[in-house]
């Protein structure tokens, strides 16, 4: 088993690495291009937003390989009682159709109700497929068998949920893609404990080694982002690959471990989505891009873009450990660990929380230009003494026209 996940590990983590290059050259072609909208994105120039198809691409040559290899090895079979070959083709034909909507967004923008239409056909082939959500068991809840319909529905739920969760949170530089990374890592984690499929196994792995073969172009500073076809893959996948991991162990695993995994995308969608509600009052609301996001509320706080990606990561990675113990050794040892953590943080909070927007300098990750509030910026009407993060929220780098969200502290 381990000699399988490394393979499908390396190899997508080659293929997206080596692909990613192209797909930067491509965007430029197509027109796949991010422009700054309402002061929402980090960035103030045209990036490439075509990556996604890379991450795609490594994924599933890793993934096609190893089955191809494994059925001739007889270490799995595809046309077995549990027919592997119908849920894989399922699966398979869901990521065609989110990729075409997906692709046809990133290079001309589409409304988001026909995305939402796409999203809904990809999980109507996935049930038909036969991959679904059958029960649910907790220590307070046993529902080892649920009744169709509701399976169809919850299963169609979960992966719409997981699929926007994914696409919502990928808001700066590296934060969409690391989050899917620490979160296909836990589950990893958890399929082998469980004694999951060997293909959901080797399903996260590949996701997994395509996700670290794209992030060193996605970091920040980034070259290219994952674009709408990435983001909405990634939720995609993980929302399939998590059932078809905790399929049939009857356990806390079935849905729960998922949810605690990707517990952070998830609460900042359902956060945005009662936000919208509420300041909206209408449904239309709901699809209204907004500003309150975590990663939007941490950056407005003066942390840098890097900062705010490795504290949601952190975050992120809490979940993922608390999952893991969770299955492993139970609910007492899962919870004194989360104590430890808030305790841990508690006690360390106001280091966290001091002022970041003090007179420090700031360094712009693109141009390396250096904000000093000393001597402010009169050429831009910025006085002497101004503060970084009295500066405005639409105040950009006088050399390369990046916005506030790319400056960090200059050591």
């Amino acid at each position: 088993m381990w000699g399988n996940i490394a393979i499908a590990f390396i190899l997508a983590f080659v293929v997206t690495f080596v692909t990613t290059p192209y797909t930067i050259k491509l965007a430029k072609k197509v027109g796949a291009v991010s422009e700054e909208k309402e002061g929402r994105r980090a960035h103030r120039r045209a990036m490439p937003k075509f990556g996604g198809p890379a991450v795609i691409l490594g994924f599933l040559v890793s993934t096609i390989y190893l089955l191809i290899v494994m059925s001739m090895e007889n270490t799995i079979n595809l046309f077995g009682f549990q027919e592997y070959w119908k849920k894989l083709l399922g699966f398979l034909v869901g990521i065609l159709i989110i990729s075409i909507i997906c692709i046809v967004d990133d290079i001309k923008t589409i409304r988001p109700i026909t995305k939402l239409m796409g999203q809904l056909l990809g999980a109507l082939c996935i049930v038909i497929a036969g991959i679904r959500i059958d029960g649910i068991t907790l220590p307070f809840i046993n529902l080892p068998q649920i009744h169709e319909i509701t399976s169809v529905l919850l299963t169609m739920a979960w992966i719409i949920i997981v699929t926007n969760a994914i696409n919502l949170i990928d808001g700066l530089d590296g934060l969409s893609s690391g989050i899917s990374v620490i979160s296909a890592i836990s589950l990893l984690v958890i399929f082998v404990l469980n004694g999951s499929s060997l293909i959901s196994i080797v399903l996260i792995t590949a996701l997994a080694g395509a996700l670290v073969g794209f992030l060193p172009f996605n970091f920040t500073p980034a070259k290219t982002f994952i674009g709408d076809t990435g983001s909405n893959f990634l939720g995609f996948s993980l929302a399939v690959i998590s059932i078809l991991g905790s399929a049939k162990t009857y356990t806390a695993a079935v849905i729960v471990l998922p949810l605690i995994v990707l517990g952070l995308p998830i609460f900042d969608t359902v956060w945005a989505i009662i936000r919208r509600l509420i300041k909206g009052k209408s449904i239309k609301a709901v699809f209204r891009a907004d500003k309150g996001h975590l990663h939007h509320r941490l950056v407005s706080r003066g942390f840098s873009q890097k900062q705010a990606v490795l504290i949601l990561y952190g975050i992120s990675a809490i979940f993922g450990i608390f999952a893991v113990i969770l299955c492993d050794s139970g609910i007492w040892k899962a919870l004194s660990f989360l104590l430890i953590v808030i305790v841990a943080v508690a006690a360390g909070f106001n280091n966290f929380s001091e002022d970041k927007t003090g007179n420090e300098q700031y360094e712009c990750t693109q141009c390396k230009y250096i904000y000093n509030p000393k001597f402010g910026n009169e050429k831009d009407g910025i006085e002497k003494g101004t503060k970084f993060g009295d500066l405005p929220d639409d105040w950009t780098c006088p050399v390369c026209g990046e916005g506030k969200d790319m400056f960090q502290i200059h050591d």
